[in-house]
């Protein structure tokens, strides 16, 4: 039975020796840290920690935070890892999932979460409803670009004078815009 940390921070600037420093006292066993932004889905140490990690091991966290919006719940908690019946310590929340005790704050936490998530989508959907109706919200804009422009353009992208990226700069458009358009209109 192992102790494995994960630690991140959300930039490269930051500086993780105050969490591990706080991990310190439970006899790391292995550690995973990682310098990426919360809003990152890409973790490459999370998912390496969720590999390595095994039944009975226990992961431990600075605080509880989920690491990426992907993730509702705290990572041991994901499928792989609550598979394997791992558990999680928290030092901030001072949290322990081997007990019952932090197995139903962990519950509770998790779902207050989902509770406030679902809360702020619906606040979302009456604002946006409250502005289409006032003819303040039209959501994304279609790029129109005259038939012309397009054609010249695209004339030297197939000729390879121009990639895809090039191509989207010179019509002033975004790579995924210029992907939509072509997909429109049954080109690549």
């Amino acid at each position: 039975m192992a102790h494995i940390a994960y630690v991140r921070v959300s930039t490269a600037e930051q500086n993780e020796a105050r969490q591990i420093e706080a991990l310190k006292k439970h006899d790391i066993d292995k550690w995973f840290t990682e310098k990426v932004s919360g809003k990152n889905m890409n973790r490459p140490q999370l998912e390496a920690m969720l590999d390595y990690i095994r039944e009975g091991d226990t992961s431990l966290y600075p605080r509880l935070q989920p690491p990426c919006p992907q993730y509702q719940r705290p990572p041991c908690y994901r499928g792989t890892a609550c598979n394997k019946k791992v558990h999680l310590v928290s030092n901030k929340e001072n949290l322990d999932t081997s007990t019952p005790n932090g197995k139903l704050m962990l519950t509770m936490i998790a779902a207050i979460n989902e509770f406030e998530r679902e809360n702020l989508l619906e606040r979302q959907r009456e604002g946006i409803a409250i502005a289409k109706a006032a003819g303040k919200f039209k959501g994304g804009q279609v790029k129109r670009i005259d038939d012309k422009t397009f054609c010249a353009a695209y004339d030297r992208y197939q000729h390879r004078e121009l990639n895809k990226t090039q191509l989207a700069a010179e019509l002033k458009i975004s790579r995924p815009t210029l992907d939509k358009m072509l997909k429109d209109r049954g080109l690549s």
